[in-house]
């Protein structure tokens, strides 16, 4: 059996390392400060968690980049004032890379992804996204919500 001399492997271990502290922080803020009440989120506070090139897969309906994401999260705050979006498992790949497993809940006081009016009803869903952070800043998301799940239960009688 071939030996990795010590100094090799604490470069390898190092490199594949978990994220940093601050990494993780920032993830949570996403949820934490972002996504749940969007109404209340500031410009401010959105660039001080992503980077202005910040790639979304797929793009927000608001349109691509950072800018496109900050006009659904606007919209989302205005349409579902009450959204909470809670990670139940966020999964550590190393280099600044998150998978984070979460439920998202709200009632909808305004058209809602074609349930229109409002019905009143709340939903509960999941979502599943793969977070990059670079820099201390969000660079890289691609996420996938359960909203067929939502609006089924908007529209169920």
């Amino acid at each position: 059996m071939k030996r990795i001399p010590a100094t090799l492997a604490l470069a390898v271990s190092t490199l594949a390392g978990p994220a940093l502290a601050g990494d993780i922080d920032t993830v949570h803020a996403f949820y934490s400060d972002i996504l749940t009440d969007p109404a209340g989120t500031t410009e401010a506070r959105y660039y001080e968690l992503f980077s202005p090139d910040v790639v979304s897969i797929p793009a927000p309906p608001g349109g691509e980049g950072a800018q496109g994401m900050l006009n659904t999260i606007a919209f989302l705050g205005q349409v579902v004032p009450n959204l909470t979006w809670e990670p139940q498992e966020i999964i550590d790949l190393g280099d600044g890379r998150f998978v984070v497993r979460s439920l998202f809940r709200g009632a909808p006081v305004g058209p809602f992804f074609g349930v229109d009016p409002a019905t009143g009803k709340s939903f509960e869903a999941m979502s599943t996204d793969i977070v990059t952070v670079e820099d201390g800043k969000i660079a890289h998301i691609y996420h996938l919500e359960d909203w067929a799940g939502a609006v089924a239960q908007l529209t169920a009688e």
